[in-house]
């Protein structure tokens, strides 16, 4: 079941439904549920193998803001660039 693939909304690519299990290290893809539940039972499978704590960091945590985010990663680029100086 986990070579199943699909094509991955945020990497453009076909992926396996493994590497949507593992993609935030110890927890799934957030969008997981959302991809996979047309193809099969995610959410119920996803439940039995999460604890209460794992799901809520993964599914119920509330989204960045799109402008923070982008902030974010400016700031990171321009740290990565001052360090390559």
């Amino acid at each position: 079941m986990e070579q199943l693939q699909i094509r991955c909304p945020r990497l453009g690519g076909e992926v396996t439904l493994a590497y949507c299990l593992r993609e935030g290290g110890d927890l799934p893809c957030p969008r997981s549920v959302r991809c996979w539940n047309p193809y099969l039972p995610i959410e119920a499978f996803l439940r039995r193998r999460l604890t209460d704590e794992q799901w809520d960091r993964c599914f119920n945590r509330k989204p960045q803001e799109k402008i923070a985010s982008l902030v974010g990663l400016a700031e990171a680029a321009k740290k990565g660039d001052a360090n390559a100086s």
